[in-house]
């Protein structure tokens, strides 16, 4: 049997990364039908459908999922093999995926820390909600609240976060101070709410009713924010009390921006997990973020700040 054309595994792999021939044909510096006619060859060749066109879309085949992970790995290596013989300084580099508020401010804060220990390091850093898409985007790793997206990469938990009442030390001594959970229901409450198509959020009932207390329908009343760095935002603006999370709110409680008018907490329903494709695996720099991104999680979520 011959060897498969490699310049048509090259326009396969390109083309079901990016998700479109026209991006895999920029990427070659071919024309768009050049791809698609290198990929009828390389189907040809290997007596296999790689690509099933439906309404002028082109979409992965199971033989087409099944080779290109390992395609990809493969085009990586011989990118940097062809980098060390060319003389070019080969870089480490890194595509991070993270839920929206984890990107906004929390680990961009974080990442010179990193760049430090680790040494220079290509980043591309994206805040997205779940699914995301780790071959087309080459995602080397995700963090995602809840244990079931991604059932066919290596998934671990690192942390079970918590969510508890803060607010700013003006917003307290402007309402007077809070003696019981009950006083509560009095102050202005904001609302977390991610969304139909993620997971539900604690929500203030969840956390009065840890408390053996049943609010009425006017619980709902206030400002809504549609992520937790947003509601935290509203709290730091004095609007109210949000219920905010151990990881994203230590340091704001360690810097006295913010306080917990009361210590009740309600640990959230799934724990934080990191998702690493087979293809990042292997790579030194995906091995030292996990470990430092898993020890920042967790110095955040066990502060000392949040014991007290």
């Amino acid at each position: 049997m011959l060897f498969p054309s490699l310049r048509g595994l090259q326009a396969f792999e390109a083309a079901a990364r990016t998700g479109s021939f026209m991006s895999a044909a920029k990427e070659l510096s071919i024309s768009p039908a050049a791809v698609s006619q290198l990929i009828r060859a390389l189907e040809t060749q290997v007596a296999r459908k790689l690509f099933q066109r439906i309404n002028r879309r082109a979409v992965l085949t199971e033989a087409g999922r099944e080779i290109l992970p390992r395609l990809s790995m493969a085009f990586d290596e011989l990118r940097s093999a062809s980098s060390e013989l060319s003389g070019g300084q080969r870089r480490s580099s890194l595509v991070i995926s993270v839920p929206p508020s984890m990107a906004m401010g929390w680990l961009s804060h974080r990442l010179p820390d990193f760049i430090t220990i680790h040494g220079p390091v290509d980043i591309s850093l994206r805040g997205e909600e779940d699914p995301v898409s780790f071959e087309r985007d080459l995602i080397d790793i995700r963090l995602s609240y809840g244990r079931f997206h991604y059932r066919e990469h290596s998934t671990e938990e690192i942390a079970v976060d918590a969510v508890f009442p803060v607010c700013t030390p003006g917003f307290l001594a402007q309402h007077g101070p809070v003696n019981t959970t009950a006083n509560l229901l009095a102050l202005p409450l904001i609302h977390t709410d991610w969304g139909p198509a993620a997971s539900s959020f604690p929500s203030w009932r969840s956390w009065f009713e840890t408390a053996l207390l049943t609010p009425g329908r006017d619980i709902q009343r206030g400002l809504t924010a549609n992520s937790s760095k947003a509601a935290l935002d509203l709290a730091l603006g004095g609007l109210g009390v949000a219920l905010g999370q151990g990881i994203y709110s230590a340091d704001l409680i360690e810097k006295g921006l913010l306080i917990r008018p009361v210590r009740r907490v309600l640990e959230l329903g799934q724990p934080y997990c990191l998702t690493i494709p087979q293809r990042s695996a292997r790579k030194t720099a995906v091995s030292a973020f996990r470990s430092w991104f898993t020890n920042e999680c967790l110095r955040s979520i066990k502060s000392p700040s949040l014991t007290i």
